[in-house]
């Protein structure tokens, strides 16, 4: 197949509809993170449906002093990947087609999500993300939009955006792609130098920590909630060497500290380390928080949670995040 590329508005609605479209918003320097999104709107679109990569670099998403001058622009080879993953066409308008009338003077607000963690790093940035995004779902018109769970607070505005305002269109989220070594694909990978991607590993080994402990703790829950509950049943065990081990089991899920302080701990621990590399880790925020709204979890808390953190190494600055569930729903995810 030939992947169209266009440029303005028009364009786009020139072409005729077919089926169910599904949509992939990016800001190009496109990898194999953006290939899984395209790939699944492809399965999901079918080959009846259509699938358009947006390419759009949004200036109302950076702040002063971020990098929006050197995020790098690589339309030729975004098309290609784009092509190869399955898309049917590729919007990528200019500034002026997206905003033609200067910077809008009416902007969507992200509200009080939109001004924690990220937001309280990056002032603004929510307001800005979600005021482009709500364009070029107009512009696009999609039953279908595609995000990755790694930028799970954009998603999760982006859904709460989608709900609050009656946007017609299903959001999928897609788990997060990671290089062999555990790095969260990020087109700001690119900046890292050898040794500065050595200390960015941190980031994902200690959201692995936070949740390995979590998985430790359960398990170890669950053996000694099968611990026998009579005599007769604990002699029988005892035959077979059993019941010691789950005596085991007991005392350490009793006496070991458990749930969310357990798990920001085991993460700490890495980043903490990974603060004396060279170069350093310098840490924005670790995290582990309620998706619905991003606020932090108490140690009673059950249900699906967040471990996010963000970082800095060198001039580079990172996220990552893993999805874990507390109490009655389960063990990490």
């Amino acid at each position: 197949m030939t992947t169209a590329l266009l440029s303005t508005a028009d364009e786009l609605r020139a072409r005729v509809r077919r089926g169910r479209r599904a949509v992939v918003m990016t800001m190009g320097a496109l990898h194999e993170g953006h290939a899984t999104l395209i790939r699944t709107a492809r399965e999901i679109a079918g080959p009846d449906g259509e699938v358009v990569v947006t390419v759009f670099v949004n200036p109302l998403q950076f702040g002063a002093g971020e990098d929006l001058d050197r995020y790098p622009r690589t339309l030729d080879a975004d098309l290609k990947l784009a092509e190869q993953a399955g898309a049917d066409a590729v919007f990528a308008p200019s500034v002026d087609e997206v905003y033609p009338g200067g910077e809008p003077q009416v902007r969507v607000s992200a509200g009080p999500m939109g001004e924690r963690l990220e937001g309280g790093s990056r002032p603004g940035h929510f307001d800005g993300m979600l005021t482009v995004v709500a364009k070029l779902l107009h512009l696009t018109r999609p039953d279908i939009a595609l995000y990755g769970q790694k930028d799970a607070q954009q998603l999760a505005l982006i859904r709460r955006m989608v709900r609050d305002l009656n946007f017609g269109v299903e959001i999928v989220a897609v788990p997060t792609v990671r290089e062999e070594d555990g790095l969260a694909l990020s087109s700001r990978n690119r900046y890292l130098s050898p040794g500065e991607r050595r200390t960015a590993l941190a980031l994902s080994r200690a959201l692995f920590a936070g949740r390995d402990r979590h998985a430790a703790q359960e398990a170890l829950r669950a053996r000694a909630r099968e611990v026998p509950s009579t005599q007769a049943r604990a002699e029988a065990l005892s035959a077979i060497g059993e019941s010691r081990a789950a005596a085991d089991a007991h005392a350490v899920a009793t006496a070991a500290p458990g749930g969310p302080a357990a798990v920001r701990a085991a993460a700490r621990q890495v980043l903490d380390e990974a603060a004396r590399f060279d170069p350093p880790l310098d840490l924005d925020y670790l995290a582990l928080v309620d998706p619905g709204d991003f606020t932090e979890i108490g140690d009673d808390f059950t249900g699906e949670a967040v471990l996010a953190v963000a970082a800095r190494v060198g001039t580079t600055r990172l996220i990552d995040n893993i999805p874990l569930t507390f109490g009655t729903l389960g063990a990490a995810s």
